[in-house]
């Protein structure tokens, strides 16, 4: 038993760890001293942090999937038309913000195709069309789905689904901050319209 909670705690300290540098190479403070050093060289820099990301995330997902657990929770019977109804909301809610975002600027290829013009790297641009009506961040809310419909819950699945929760959550509310220090009142105005993660209607 001591074993089996020890292993649980490693894995879940792996994911703390993962999402912790995750959330810090993208961070303001960090990219904007990262930019000051690289100069024009920066606009690779979003296209490397999700490869980086992306790489180092799969084998985490493959070692905490392959580890002794025991279920805690399997969604059989009815509860696999729950399962389905939240896979189908998460898939939904991304595609939804694929729609809505650059998907160039998100994956770095904007910024690249400015600095081989020799043209300032690109901003973030703000829209509230399409899925972003209804809900401001689309991607964590369908995270959140994903990370509870996505498989059953274990002993390690259990610990690996807390942690992914918290920095969906944690990281929601960052990236709120973020974005009220880029856009001020706009942003403001657009908080108090559209709920963060449970769509509603969108109120004029």
């Amino acid at each position: 038993m001591a074993e089996s909670g020890m292993m649980i705690a490693v894995v879940a300290g792996l994911w703390v760890l993962w999402c912790a540098l995750h959330s810090l190479l993208i961070s303001r403070p960090f990219t904007g001293w990262l930019q000051k050093r690289l100069g024009g060289n920066f606009a690779w820099y979003r296209l490397v942090y999700v490869a980086v990301s992306s790489l180092t995330l799969l084998p985490l997902f493959l070692y905490s999937l392959h580890l002794p657990q025991q279920m805690l929770f399997a969604w059989d019977g009815p509860g696999r038309v729950v399962q389905a109804l939240l896979l189908g909301y998460a898939l939904f809610m991304f595609l939804g913000g694929a729609r809505e975002y650059d998907m160039n600027y998100f994956l770095g290829l904007r910024q690249i195709k400015a600095w081989r013009r020799g043209e300032s790297l690109p901003e973030f641009s703000f829209t509230t069309n399409g899925i972003l009506r209804y809900v401001r961040h689309p991607w964590y809310s369908g995270g959140l789905a994903l990370v509870w419909a996505g498989g059953p819950v274990t002993t390690v699945s259990l610990a690996v689904k807390s942690v992914l929760t918290g920095y969906l959550l944690v990281g929601a509310v960052l990236e709120e901050r973020k974005l009220v220090a880029a856009l001020g009142a706009r942003y403001q105005e657009y908080q108090r319209q559209v709920p963060m993660l449970i769509p509603r209607s969108y109120r004029r």
